[in-house]
């Protein structure tokens, strides 16, 4: 079962991540505020502002995104609704800063972005095999009688009776086809 230790290990990275992604913006906002230079004429005291706003909006939906993955991994159930867009949309941004961080920083930087998307694929991919195969096979997700999270074997149906078959055509005479040449 490699679903549950997955789950963890994207919620420990995506709140770490929330962590250093807001320190570092926040960092950024007061080295504009301490330098006191303008950008093109911006004010610096507005860059320094926008920049720990966003620290505080990336930091949050970050550690949002680890919560969820928090609560896949406590609950071991796939995550619906919300918490699924959350998790698809942190792999989208991933892949995007992958590609970014590879043209600014290095591989390095660009290999832990892939690292972490392909943690939050393997997560959204392993709860979607295991539930379409327990809705096939014990029609639902859930724990069954035994309170363990298993389903007892469905009954096999019946051997259908013996008897002429219903689907093949009555046998008749067979006309060969129409000849299509003139």
């Amino acid at each position: 079962m490699v679903r549950r230790p997955v789950a963890w290990v994207v919620a420990v990275v995506l709140l770490a991540e929330a962590f250093g992604v807001a320190a570092l913006n926040w960092f950024m906002g007061v080295v504009v505020d301490r330098q006191d230079m303008s950008l093109a004429g911006l004010d610096p005291h507005h860059m320094s502002m926008t920049a720990k706003i966003g620290a505080v909006v990336f930091g949050l939906y970050f550690a949002l995104c680890a919560l969820v993955a928090l609560l896949v991994a406590v609950r071991d159930r796939a995550p619906a609704g919300l918490g699924r867009i959350l998790l698809i949309s942190v792999a989208v941004v991933h892949g995007l800063l992958g590609a970014v961080a590879w043209g600014l920083i290095g591989w390095r930087a660009f290999l832990f972005m892939i690292l972490v998307l392909a943690l939050v694929v393997l997560l959204l991919m392993t709860y979607d095999r295991a539930e379409g195969a327990g809705a096939a096979a014990g029609g639902g997700a859930g724990p069954g009688p035994q309170g363990d999270g298993t389903r007892p074997e469905p009954e096999p149906e019946p051997a259908p009776e013996p008897g002429p078959r219903k689907d093949t055509p009555a046998a008749g005479p067979v006309t060969p086809p129409a000849p299509t040449a003139p």
